[in-house]
């Protein structure tokens, strides 16, 4: 198995709270985190996961803070629905005072450490830790344990065209193929090509071997506009076509010199 090392870790974010008492907490006085990172719980998952407290109970406890007269969630957002949904009164939970940037943080890391955030989840939890918070790209990536570029990529997800944020969200698309549409600096673009992308359901190498093609022939197209011709060039599957446009017969007989050399 691949090690993951992600910044702190858990176990020293949450400083020693598995070794203090595990409380049991009323179901109805436990909210919902107000900085979970998670934007939604697939009720496939939720299913998966109450089929296996059925069987061996919640192993983990839940890490709540104190609100109020409740306890709002940082870890265990599907453990407490899962729970909630099978009618317990009750769930094990370690109460910890923190911030809401520490909440947010122990929360994101729990999340990505069971890599349960898609692409589009993770990048808002890294947009609250930079707008709300103030942080960094790179007091982002310490924390979290990844590179600087790394926070920076995935935050870009999110300046994509929604269509294409919610292909990604639905699992229609990778974040390597998000990458590799960001490529493109036009948004009709990107849609035109995110569109192609599910048609021929390609790859993420075969989308990004096709883009560099593209950039290739708009080289070469730019290239012809440089000596005064405009020039549309069509690669397909088997050949493809090279058309040159002109004006006159002056430019007609500079071609014809050009390129069969008369």
């Amino acid at each position: 198995m691949k090690k993951k090392v992600l910044g702190k870790g858990l176990d020293a974010l949450i400083k020693g709270a598995f070794e203090e008492s595990i409380k049991k907490l009323p179901i109805e006085k436990i909210v919902p985190g107000k900085y979970q990172p998670r934007i939604k719980i697939t009720p496939s998952s939720l299913k998966e996961l109450m089929d296996s407290i059925k069987e061996k109970g919640i192993i983990e406890p839940i890490i709540v803070r104190p609100s109020g007269e409740n306890f709002e969630i940082i870890s265990g957002h599907r453990r407490f629905y899962a729970a909630k949904e099978l009618g317990f009164k009750e769930i094990d939970c370690i109460v910890k005072e923190a911030s809401d940037e520490e909440a947010l943080e122990i929360s994101l890391i729990e999340n990505l450490q069971r890599e349960n955030l898609n692409p589009v989840e993770e990048a808002h939890a890294y947009k609250i830790l930079n707008e709300k918070f103030g942080l960094t790209h790179e007091e982002i990536a310490r924390k979290i344990g990844k590179t600087r570029s790394a926070i920076t990529n995935t935050l870009r997800i999110l300046t994509l065209p929604s269509e294409i944020i919610s292909a990604i969200e639905e699992g229609k698309i990778t974040e390597g193929h998000a990458r590799t549409i960001l490529s493109l600096k036009d948004e009709k673009e990107r849609i035109k090509f995110f569109k192609k992308l599910l048609k021929e359901k390609m790859s993420v190498r075969k989308a990004e071997r096709i883009i560099k093609m593209d950039a290739e022939i708009i080289n070469l197209e730019e290239k012809f506009k440089e000596i005064g011709f405009n020039v549309e060039i069509k690669k397909k599957k088997k050949g493809g076509y090279i058309k040159i446009f002109f004006e006159g017969e002056e430019d007609f007989n500079f071609i014809i010199k050009k390129f069969l050399n008369e």
